[in-house]
């Protein structure tokens, strides 16, 4: 399995996830014509793509879900509610391309399996997904306000994990936003700061030298370092060295991540 995490955080979000006969697009928040460059930029051509996925429905994630989808003629997974919460500026999708993935259940794509769980969000009914291929596992996290059992229990074991990072708490209390756009931030279904992604991954780690991405970064209430430092105290107070029993990675709002390859991790007894 194959991945690349190729934008993250509130400007757009876009996923691609590949295996020897499945190539699928997890979310669309950019412009179809971003869509495009940031997939050739990994050197993949967007006609090769089977499936689109879509965790929900806020524009940071479906932009351009419409475009994309009439344009390559891909078939769209989300659940009813999602479906049913989409904003017009989507587009009319043709009912052939329009499939149902429901939560807590799963998807069989070709030689890809992919587990759908709850997130805690103010969207319809937000999703995050576990991607399996020969043993292999990929947790999406993100767009989160905490991190209910529920979710510790679909993720825990997974060998890399793209997971939501998204303010400093300090930051946010102090910037610019309105205070009713903080409030919904540092709420229940708002995002998860640092901190809270550090103690989130205490909990669903096991040091098997796990990949992390921190992804979705607010880049008005978060720093790239500020994330990784914070993350990786938590991490290393309770035992976790980060470099050797765990490894934290980047992403970017504005380009991708590389092309990155995913085998099953030694489990340690």
């Amino acid at each position: 399995m194959k991945f690349s995490v190729l934008a993250s955080g509130s400007s757009g979000n876009a996923l691609y996830v590949e295996t020897g006969r499945t190539r699928i697009l997890v979310d669309a928040g950019l412009s179809g014509k971003q869509l495009e460059n940031l997939l050739r930029s990994i050197d993949v051509n967007p006609s090769t793509l089977q499936a689109i996925l879509v965790t929900h429905e806020h524009s940071d994630h479906i932009k351009g879900l419409g475009v994309f989808a009439r344009r390559y003629g891909l078939p769209v997974y989300m659940n009813e509610a999602t479906w049913e919460s989409l904003p017009s500026s989507v587009g009319r999708i043709p009912p052939e391309q329009q499939h149902v993935f429901s939560t807590l259940s799963t998807l069989e794509l070709e030689d890809l399996t992919v587990e759908s769980f709850p997130i805690s969000h103010d969207a319809a009914e937000p999703m995050g997904f576990c991607f399996h291929h020969e043993g292999a596992q990929l947790g999406l996290v993100t767009d989160t306000g905490y991190i209910h059992q529920r979710i510790l229990d679909k993720v825990a074991g997974c060998d890399a994990l793209i997971f939501e990072s998204n303010h400093d708490v300090n930051m946010l209390r102090m910037g610019r936003y309105p205070w009713n756009v903080k409030r919904r931030i540092l709420s229940d279904v708002g995002h998860l700061s640092n901190e809270d992604a550090g103690w989130a991954l205490v909990e669903i780690l096991r040091g098997n030298g796990e990949d992390i991405f921190l992804a979705h970064l607010s880049q008005d209430n978060n720093l790239t370092e500020l994330a990784h430092l914070t993350v990786k105290e938590v991490l290393q107070e309770q035992g976790l060295h980060v470099g050797r029993d765990v490894r934290l990675w980047e992403t970017h709002p504005d380009r991708p991540t590389p092309l990155t390859t995913l085998e099953k991790k030694h489990r340690f007894l």
